[in-house]
Order: C-alpha cells, then structure tokens, then sequence
C-alpha cells in the first residue's frame, strides 16, 4: 500500500512548547487506513493539561508529543480488506504512526496511518458540512453520552459547565425529553439558548437534583454540588481533574450521595451519537466558533486556551504542504 512518508504535525516539545514540524510517517499496514486531515480539534481539557505542564500521570505521556484526537478527513488508501475506499470521509480519534514521536493523542497532523477499526465513516449530516468540519466533534459527542448513561437509568437534571461539553450533555438531555439546568460562571456563555436555562449557581434555589453532570473540571466543587442533591441523588464527574477532588462526609452521608467517575467514550457511545446525529436528532451546529489554517498553530492554541468565547477551535489542514 501506498503511504506518504511524511507528515506535518504539531508538536508540543515541552510544556507550552509547542511547534509545526514535518514527522516520519509509519509505513501502513494491510490493515491501516492512509488519511488526509481535513480539519482538526483543539480540546481544552485534556491538550490544555498537557500544554501548561499539568496533565496528571497518564499512559503514553510524555514530550515530545502529537496531541490531538478530533480528525476529519479522507481517506487516500486503503486494502479491500479493510472496507474502506479512497474518497470515504471519516473521522479519526488519534494516532500513533509518528516513528518515536509520542502520539498523545496524534491527531493534530496533515495526514494520519492508523488502524481501520478505530475510523468511522461521517453520518451523511456531517460528511455534508464544509469537508466535514463538524465531524471533529464526535469524540466530545461521544464523551457527553457516555456522562450521561454511565450512572444507569435516568436523565441528568444540573448540567455544570456551558462549555462545547456541557452544550453537548445538555442538547442530548433535551433530544432523550428531560429538561436540564446549566450552570455556567462565564458571563459570555450564559443567556438562555432556548431549550434549557443556562444560569449561575448563585442564580439556582433548587436542591433536590437527581443527578447533577459535572464537565467543568473544576477539582473544588463537589462541596456544592453535593449539597444540591435529593436523597439518593447522584455526582457524574465528567470533566478531566488535575489536582485532588475531596469532599466533606456529613452532607454526602445525609443524602445517600452516589459519585461516578466518566472515562474515556467506548466504541458503543459513538455509534449512539453517530445514530442520534444520523436520524436528525442531535444538531452540532453553532459549536464551532474559532478556525485557523494549521500553519498558525501556535497562536490557534493560545486562542483556544485563553479565549472565554473560544467554544471549539479547529486547524485547517486542507492547504498544509
């Protein structure tokens, strides 16, 4: 099979070390798809971590890395076997194919080799968007479903945080016939969208949540938000934490309260959503606020981590040489 034998990729060197640099590209495999990147995701959770030095011990980390798990492209080759052709439009959750390079998640590069079974094709909704740009939010999607199903039976009622995270949760609550509540600090991701109240905490009387979502990453608030739950009433903590989480014991024992760590989306959870997305339920419209041709990386990451009215920032590969 035919693969390019490089690759332009953003590199993070060192905490906020961060540059382009053409990479070696692994040799793909009869099993691995070649794919040109049409557009990738800047997460600000987890690569914000990883940028600013403070990313908790995590399998596969360390520096120099390619970060980045939110692809879309195309893909330029590929064996019968795999059931993919040239010309599919997919998306790609990251890779490993830079030779020593770490891949954490190895997203963020003009073209990728990765395992088929790991790409799937765009919904046709996606695929129709601008070389399918919304297609780099399936992963965030799929993390969202998998917060709000991890706990079992029953629809999040406090969503906190109105971030691209938090708007996603909150989007399917209302596509599944619950109605949520959003907190949000931020006054520039507040006001009300139309399907659900988005509200400061202070703004909020109620405490008798059934289960409350967390995705704001914020390691001191289970205090609060535990003393906003019914009896019996769950914590989903969804976002990603660097420092400790603690809570006082009284209130917790009062209430019965259950907590439930999210991890990572299974393969499940994003074919829920591409189902959600494909029948026409789930818009990922109006998510997408801030895109920037790949050779501007660097100021695209400061944009994204330091920019309140950043939602989703995205690199255009489309013209990277």
């Amino acid at each position: 099979m035919h693969t390019a034998m490089q690759t332009l990729a953003v590199v993070l060197e060192a905490p906020e070390a961060l540059s382009l640099q053409y990479l070696p590209l692994d040799r793909a495999g009869e099993k691995d798809l070649l794919v040109q990147v049409h557009f990738s995701g800047i997460s600000t959770g987890t690569e914000r971590l990883l940028w600013n030095g403070r990313m908790p011990p995590f399998p596969g980390l360390g520096y120099p890395l390619v970060p980045g798990y939110e692809s879309v492209g195309t893909v330029l080759s590929a064996d019968a076997s795999t059931g993919f052709r040239a010309g599919d439009a997919v998306f790609v959750p990251g890779a490993r194919c830079f030779g020593e390079v770490k891949g954490l998640f190895g997203g963020a590069a003009s073209h990728l080799v990765t395992a088929a079974d790991r790409v799937v094709r765009l919904p046709k909704p996606l695929a129709d968007t601008a070389d399918g740009e919304q297609g780099v939010l399936l992963a965030l999607a799929a993390t969202a479903w998998h917060a709000i199903t991890v706990a079992g039976p029953g629809l999040p009622d406090l969503v906190i945080g109105h971030g691209v995270l938090g708007r996603l949760v909150a989007r399917m609550v209302v596509a599944l016939g619950g109605q949520p509540t959003v907190w949000e600090r931020q006054a520039g991701r507040c006001g009300a969208p139309g399907a659900y109240p988005v509200i400061t905490a202070e703004q909020d009387t109620r405490h008798d949540y059934r289960r409350i979502v967390d995705v704001s990453g914020d390691d001191q608030i289970l205090d609060q938000l535990i003393l906003r739950l019914a009896k019996g009433g769950t914590v989903v903590l969804a976002g990603f934490y660097s420092g400790r989480l603690s809570f006082g014991f009284p209130p917790a024992f009062m209430r019965e309260a259950s907590l439930r760590v999210a991890a990572e989306w299974a393969p499940a959870d994003l074919q829920a959503v591409l189902d959600l997305v494909g029948a026409g339920r789930l818009s990922l419209e109006d998510l997408i606020t801030h895109r920037e041709v790949a050779v501007r990386a660097p100021s695209a990451y400061r944009t994204a981590f330091n920019d309140p009215l950043c939602l989703k920032m995205i690199l255009d590969w489309r013209d990277a040489a």
